[in-house]
């Protein structure tokens, strides 16, 4: 059975579907499940979570890396995990000053950030060569 994703635009196997729905709804409730009220600022659980001192962070970057070794499964390329692993380890590094590093998270989404860096990449992957 084939699905059709709507960002990636061509029919691709179940399972590569399912992987790429999961990866971009767990980015979602990361970085954008909320939203601030009479505003367009978003902002999802990694910062609420960030408040947590140490524990609050490794499980922040353990699904930053969760989202990087999918983007692996699913065949991304060096180049391409190596950047989505540099956005998730400034996230990570900011995200350590109290703070500072929620307010970052809010506006960075590093989360986001990298599952649209693995969607534009796919979509690349699956367009049709141009012709002279």
């Amino acid at each position: 059975m084939q699905f059709k994703i709507p960002r990636v635009g061509e029919p691709v196997p179940q399972d590569y579907a399912r992987l790429l729905h999961n990866v971009d709804k767990l980015a979602d409730s990361l970085d954008r499940r909320f939203r601030v009220p009479l505003t367009n600022i978003r902002f999802g659980w990694d910062p609420v979570v960030g408040f947590v001192p140490i524990a609050g962070d490794l499980v922040t970057a353990a699904l930053a890396v969760r989202i990087i070794m999918t983007a692996r499964r699913l065949g991304a390329d060096r180049v391409l995990l190596r950047r989505m692993a540099g956005n998730a380890a400034l996230d990570i590094g900011i995200g350590l000053v109290p703070v500072i590093g929620a307010v970052f998270d809010v506006f960075y989404r590093s989360n986001v950030r990298n599952v649209e860096l693995l969607m534009a990449e796919i979509s690349r992957q699956r367009a049709p060569p141009m012709g002279d």
